[in-house]
């Protein structure tokens, strides 16, 4: 037994966990290429996996932000990390959305494209503003947790922490009991994690067993478009993000990020990484838990710069499919819509097609239309979904790792330590 125990170890966990998942993810690829519609079978491995990730999110996200804000000590300083944070998300935002845009214009995916054949989907409305506000602040908190009604949890979760630090030597029991339960239940999603080469490898055999490669081939152009918006995304704005604002060396943000990216293709949902990319960010970026804990769950709802850059290239196939000539002012009301819409996407997968409607109706495009090009999308998008859930990812591990070292809230020591296997 001693023997085939370390076999295993050697063979298994020993290999970075992100080799893992990478090698699954290729052979899931093969697998549901040979295997065609029979690899639907496994994908109950896939959704449970997902299901174990999603059984996690609301009670970390909640016991992690008290931690990790009633840590700071001074409540003056959890207003300089959520300044610089929202500052960071919307330019990332309005960054993803003007390489959409650009891309779009450029290589024009939409042109000659013929939306004849396709059904209808129904269209989601977008919340007014002031409703959108108005359910930030939960009945009742427990609810809004079993729910998993992130905004809401986040709100009560930073308001308890400040009644935690206000209490001041009253509240360090309190304190100390979420900083044990935070322990915990990151020792769980590690735990967790070990299954992530299956479920990888189970969500890829079924994807591609049930389309192929053969979706693409409709919209090539549009993918095309998609991959080169994320790479651009991802190495260029928040590489350099990493660089030029946090002053570190690229290459151990993406070597240390990569589990989560991973994970985060693989599953197309920001909301269902986020306890990977909590766990990456303490054990390989060496980010302390006031900035993990404050950064990351508001990345996840807030922070959606790979959707606004998707959004941006679905604007610009919509317009030149239906024959659309742009004016200048088009373009910034397309803008601005994109990133006040971006802003609040649900972190689900497909979320921002369902919200295009509010998006296109400025520029003319009816929602009878906008139904039409979703129903085109809807059949090929969750491949869509999984690329552009990278920079999802990468820009908010890229924020909380630059608002870590503003912050001096970073080890230096574990970031430069990050797996270079």
């Amino acid at each position: 037994m001693t023997g085939r125990g370390s076999a295993i170890r050697r063979y298994w966990f020993d290999i970075p966990l992100w080799k893992r998942i990478l090698g699954a993810l290729i052979v899931g690829v093969l697998v549901g290429w040979l295997w065609g519609d029979g690899a639907a079978q496994v994908k109950w491995i896939g959704d449970l996996f997902v299901r174990l990730i999603r059984m996690l999110v609301a009670p970390l996200v909640f016991v992690i932000i008290v931690s990790g804000i009633s840590a700071l000590g001074d409540p003056r300083k959890l207003g300089s990390i959520g300044v610089k944070t929202l500052g960071l998300f919307l330019l990332l935002t309005m960054t993803g959305a003007v390489i959409g845009l650009s891309i779009g214009t450029l290589i024009q995916p939409g042109a000659g494209v013929s939306l004849a054949g396709a059904t209808s989907a129904s269209m989601q409305q977008a919340k007014p503003f002031a409703e959108q506000m108005m359910s930030i602040i939960p009945l009742n908190p427990v609810r809004a947790i079993a729910d998993g009604e992130m905004m809401s949890i986040i709100f009560f979760a930073i308001l308890f922490a400040v009644g935690i630090l206000v209490a001041g030597p009253s509240g360090k029991i309190v304190a100390d009991v979420f900083h044990g339960a935070t322990a915990v239940m990151l020792k769980l999603v590690g735990i967790i994690m070990e299954a992530a080469p299956f479920g990888v490898f189970a969500l890829m055999a079924s994807l591609v067993g049930a389309s192929g490669f053969a979706a693409f081939s409709s919209i090539f152009w549009l993918a095309l478009c998609v991959v080169l918006g994320s790479a651009v995304q991802t190495l260029l704005v928040h590489g350099g993000l990493v660089r030029l604002g946090a002053w570190l060396p690229v290459l151990p943000f993406f070597k240390g990020s990569s589990d989560a990216l991973l994970v985060g293709f693989s599953t197309a949902s920001s909301s269902a990484t986020l306890p990977v990319a909590m766990s990456v960010a303490e054990h390989n970026l060496g980010i302390k838990p006031p900035v993990t804990s404050t950064v990351l769950p508001l990345g996840a709802t807030m922070c959606m710069d790979g959707s606004a850059m998707y959004m941006g290239l679905l604007c610009m196939f919509a317009v030149q499919s239906f024959g659309i000539v742009l004016s200048p002012s088009d373009y910034a009301l397309l803008f601005f819509s994109i990133v006040s819409v971006t802003m609040g996407v649900a972190p689900i997968p497909s979320a921002a097609l369902f919200l295009l409607v509010a998006v296109l109706s400025g520029v003319g495009i009816s929602p009878e239309q906008t139904a039409l090009l979703v129903g085109f999308i809807l059949p090929i998008d969750r491949p869509l979904d999984m690329i552009r859930t990278i920079p999802n990812v990468s820009s908010d591990l890229a924020a909380a790792t630059t608002v870590a070292r503003w912050e001096n809230e970073i080890d230096l020591d574990i970031y430069r330590a990050a797996p270079v296997e």
